[in-house]
Formats: C-alpha cells, structure tokens, sequence
C-alpha cells in the first residue's frame, strides 16, 4: 500500500513559538520527525511550513539523503 506523509511545521506556535526547530540530542525536532517519517515506508513525504529557517533545515536534510 502506497501512502503520503503530510508534517505541518508552523514556527510561529502560541505555546512553543520555534518548536520545530528546537534541539533534541543535537538535530531540530523536524529532523527526527522526517527521519520517522521515512522510516515509514512513505511514498512521498511533504513538509508544510510557515518560515524559511524550517524550509531550510528540511532541505538541508534532503540533500544529505539524496
């Protein structure tokens, strides 16, 4: 069975503005959650963001699986 991940990765959160970019052992939280994500088995994985910083890392990440 085929399946798309869909990771919403607002920055600007009322409760924990930044969140998907706060450090956990190292890496952004949207780090460890793509890399979930294609341990997943995932056809396709989409990132929906609100900010540049977060686009970035999750590019950043993409380049280094490609």
């Amino acid at each position: 069975m085929s399946f798309v991940v869909i990771i919403p990765a607002r920055f600007s959160s009322t409760r924990l503005p930044g969140k998907p970019l706060v450090d956990i052992n190292g890496k952004p939280m949207i780090v460890h959650v793509l890399e979930r994500a294609r341990e997943s088995g995932a056809e396709r994985i989409i990132v929906a963001t609100d900010h540049e910083d977060v686009a970035r890392a999750v590019e950043a990440l993409a380049a280094k699986c490609a």
